[in-house]
């Protein structure tokens, strides 16, 4: 069988699966199965896939993922991250389009709290939603806000998103997580500029007047209360930055401070707990068993012989890189309106790991690149999942309203992408400081 008739139809199986709601770890494993058995005419090679699952599944990195995902949990559950809602509300002040600036700003600081997308776009809608609502703010603005801010979350460490495609690329997961910390900050601030500049422009989209400012010194109270989380992200950061700690550690250290500071709010309780707890086992359940049960795919790809046919092919088509960077961005931003980001993730750097080295792109930035990618899917319609889970917290919006209202900000994240793409060292700086 030809390499390219192997090769596409390997990802048609996969995205037929998909279609018809077979769960993603089965639809993996089917097809390493059924790829493994037309390889070689029978199963002998299953100690391969089986091999290959409990290598990764005891990998220490992975440790990383539920640690991460249980710092979000038990900040959400206890309710602490309104403290840090307040302390936004009242820095930003009385200006206009108070509250757009205070959605883009406060899921910032949540992404970089909790790392799920998901989390922090349902967070925004059932807190800050009703009040925008109530203050005739424009409602296709105001989920556009949301959705933007929410879509920071995989870029700003902590990523559970980056931990994956770190395995996965072998990057070094500790410069991956770094390198998300200034286009994360460019991006927030780009989305801050369209909207206080598109209020500028039409006044329509904010109430003329938005007067809830604080005395001076209640809002310096409120931001010193908020302070403890700060706590949280420089352990993180800090200890990866100066080499103390792994990622793994650092998530440990960081569910340790979390705890700390729930409980410094008296928001710490044994439901809270055990309702994270259980939560966590679930996602990381989720993320781990895909995880076990896909990384073996690239290796039956490997069996087959349609990856080093595959690099063999794009590298003697000598296009220019400029072209070969774009055609290899395009494919992962179409699929992300139509496939899990996290099994997306899966079906395409086993191909493009080797295609990255025969090129000779800088790894670091090129899948720092792929990640904003992948991040940008979340909010990209028909089928991006971030666009649900807000939807889910605001019954009475439509899909349709929520699918217009991030247009505009898909539309900044690729303005970004091409600038991340020029700058290589927006990227790179931080990251070498390791």
């Amino acid at each position: 069988m030809e390499w390219y008739v192997f090769l596409s139809g390997a990802f048609f199986l996969l995205l037929a699966l998909f279609a018809v709601g077979l769960p993603v770890f089965i639809a993996f494993l089917a097809l390493n199965l059924a790829g493994l058995f037309l390889i070689s005419g029978n199963f002998n090679g299953v100690t391969l896939i089986i091999n290959s699952m409990f290598s990764t599944s005891t990998s220490l990195s992975l440790a990383a993922i539920p640690l991460f995902v249980l710092l979000g949990e038990l900040l959400f559950r206890s309710g602490s991250v309104r403290i840090l809602f307040d302390a936004v509300d009242g820095l930003v002040g009385n200006i206009r389009a108070r509250l757009y600036v205070v959605s883009i700003l406060l899921s910032t600081l949540l992404g970089a709290l909790s790392g799920s997308a998901m989390a922090v776009a349902a967070m925004m809608g059932s807190s800050l939603w009703p009040e925008m609502k109530a203050r005739n703010y424009d409602l296709k603005r105001s989920m556009g806000t949301m959705l933007a801010g929410s879509s920071l979350a995989p870029i700003i460490p902590p990523s559970v998103m980056a931990i994956v495609l770190g395995m996965l690329a072998n990057v070094s997961i500790s410069a991956l997580l770094i390198a998300g910390i200034v286009p994360g900050l460019i991006l927030s601030s780009m989305f801050l500029g369209y909207v206080v500049i598109r209020t500028r422009i039409n006044p329509s989209l904010a109430p003329i007047s938005d007067d809830t400012s604080l005395p001076l010194k209640q809002r310096i109270m409120l931001v010193v209360k908020a302070l403890p989380f700060l706590l949280i992200i420089s352990v993180i950061l800090g200890f990866i930055l100066a080499g103390i700690a792994t990622p793994t550690e650092s998530a440990a250290m960081g569910c340790v401070a979390a705890v700390v500071v729930c409980a410094m709010f008296g928001n710490l309780n044994w439901p809270t707990i055990r309702n994270s707890l259980r939560s966590t086992a679930s996602i990381s359940g989720m993320i781990m068993i895909i995880m076990a049960c896909s990384v073996s795919f690239s290796q039956v790809l490997n069996m087959s012989g349609a990856t080093s046919q595959l690099v063999q092919t794009v590298t003697e088509l000598a296009l220019p890189l400029v072209l070969m960077f774009i055609l290899l961005q395009f494919v992962p931003f179409v699929l992300c309106m139509f496939i899990d980001q996290v099994a997306l993730m899966i079906m395409l750097v086993p191909l493009y790991t080797p295609i990255i080295s025969a090129i000779g792109f800088d790894p670091l930035w090129f899948w720092m690149i792929f990640l904003i990618n992948m991040s940008i899917g979340g909010i990209t319609p028909p089928f991006g999942y971030t666009l649900f889970a807000l939807k889910g917290v605001i019954p009475e919006a439509s899909i349709q309203s929520v699918y217009r209202a991030a247009l505009p900000f898909i539309g900044i994240c690729m303005l970004a992408i091409a600038l991340f793409a020029t700058v290589p060292d927006i990227i790179l700086a931080v990251p070498a400081l390791l």
